[in-house]
């Protein structure tokens, strides 16, 4: 999973916020809940605290303070309720003070005694020695005489406080299951809402310069992924319209200078051959002719690549047999290789075949050969190779030439593009060659590489698809 991507980062935000959102709603409903409970129990021991002080200790002068404890005893039974129940006097001694809870959950001797907190009514919780809290309720009333009893009714806070605990732990374990269904639901509605994107970008990635009449798709979903779709095939629709002017305009240009250059290659070539031309002339019009050829041959590639861009690779496909092909053709080109004493040679016996244009494909390998001449010192030695290889087949040029530096490694199949510029005038090309290999192996659906290390020399590769055997027919 690509931890970089939207899709994953959305899913991750969007689990996050609502894990936060379920941290602040647990917190909230943790608190809210617990200070329910705790005003409620103290609620209810408020109310009987009230009724003892109001139905006991008020008629007090009249029943006395036995009856006053039987009745407590009787009417509310504290140790069996686990209650704590307590009777001051106006002196501060204990008129009646309820015995140890059923439960233990308290000692009655270890509460502190009333007003030690500065309060004699009200609601409070004491902590107990033993970490214990305790919820009581006090209620002061008159029972004549200007005397005031103090009645205090409490209950333990550990049911309280072992709910609350409880209530934590499921807010605890249900956070990461909160998390998690989060993050998976998340995950999948931004696939869902991201799957137009992943349309676009799949279509987007097969339109090149030559099918860019191929539009992307456009969602309907009246949304910004619609409107981006719509501009984007706006845009595309722009870039077809330039390539297509730049296209023609190289073509035309190409094919307008193809009948000068020719005029005048062949007036060049009649003075040199005009017995009346002075000797000194016939020099320079010998320089003028190599630049006029040079000119001639720029002007022939830009003819080629206006023709590969416009798609006329396959104008004449067929099925043939590369290692042929390969063979035949350097054979042709032997000469330049000897005339610079180098070792032309061919390897891979075995038939590979492929279907494309015979004279494009013949290209790729007089352009290659011919790159390889030209950078390879004399007593040098040249490799072709054709072979099989991983399903497809492969046409390889290796040299024991200068090499090309590092840097230059990713441009050399670039248009114009020149490793060393100085020599342009020298060699007489102009960076068009490795181009149109390029161009002719991209638009038989194959790809060419290169490997080399400056001094030592340079590998081409070609991989073209192969063509079943069975289809090949001999010409």
């Amino acid at each position: 999973m690509n931890t970089r991507s939207i899709r994953f980062r959305l899913a991750v935000w969007h689990a996050v916020f609502t894990a936060a959102i379920f941290i602040l709603l647990g917190t909230l409903l943790f608190v809210q809940v617990r200070a329910y409970l705790k005003s409620t129990i103290l609620e209810t021991q408020s109310r009987r605290a009230r009724q003892i002080a109001e139905t006991l200790v008020a008629n007090l002068p009249r029943t006395g303070e036995a009856y006053l404890a039987s009745q407590i005893e009787t009417l509310y039974a504290p140790e069996l309720g686990d209650r704590f129940i307590r009777v001051t006097r106006p002196g501060g001694s204990v008129l009646y003070r309820s015995g140890a809870p059923a439960d233990q959950s308290f000692d009655p001797a270890s509460v502190a005694p009333v007003g030690s907190g500065g309060r004699m009514q009200g609601t409070r919780m004491d902590v107990l020695p033993d970490g214990r809290t305790l919820l009581v309720a006090s209620q002061e009333i008159g029972a004549g005489g200007g005397a005031s009893y103090i009645v205090e009714v409490g209950t333990s806070g550990e049911p309280v406080n072992q709910l609350v605990r409880r209530l934590l732990t499921l807010l605890a374990l249900g956070l990461p299951f909160v998390a998690l269904v989060a993050a998976g639901g998340g995950y999948i509605l931004v696939r869902r809402a991201l799957a137009p994107v992943e349309q676009i970008a799949r279509k987007a990635a097969i339109i090149t310069q030559h099918n860019l009449s191929e539009r992307l798709p456009v969602p309907e979903t009246h949304d910004e992924l619609e409107r981006l779709s719509i501009a984007l095939n706006h845009m595309i629709t722009r870039l077809d319209d330039a390539f297509g002017n730049s296209r023609r305009f190289v073509a035309d240009a190409s094919h307008e200078l193809r009948t000068p250059l020719t005029i005048v290659q062949g007036e060049l070539e009649s003075l040199a051959k005009d017995g009346a031309t002075p000797a000194e002339f016939r020099e320079q019009l010998g320089s003028l002719l190599e630049e006029v050829e040079r000119l001639a041959r720029i002007v022939q590639q830009l003819f080629a690549l206006s023709r590969l861009d416009a798609g006329e690779a396959h104008s004449e496909s067929t099925v043939l047999d590369l290692s042929a092909l390969a063979v035949s053709t350097a054979e042709q080109m032997a000469l330049l290789a000897e005339d610079k004493r180098i070792i032309l040679s061919c390897e891979g016996s075995s038939p590979v075949f492929v279907t494309g244009d015979r004279s494009r494909l013949r290209q790729v390998v007089v352009n290659l050969l011919d790159n390889a001449i030209k950078y390879t010192e004399p007593g040098g030695a040249i490799v072709l190779t054709t072979a099989m290889k991983n399903g497809a087949a492969v046409l390889e040029v290796a040299d024991s030439g200068v090499g090309i530096p590092s840097e230059a490694l990713p441009h050399v199949f670039e248009r114009f593009f020149r490793v060393r510029r100085e020599r342009a005038s020298t060699d007489g090309g102009a960076g068009l060659g490795l181009a149109i290999v390029k161009s002719i192996s991209s638009a038989h659906g194959g790809r060419v590489e290169v490997e080399s290390v400056e001094g030592t020399g340079s590998r081409f590769r070609v991989h073209l698809p192969p063509s079943p055997t069975l289809d090949f027919k001999p010409e």
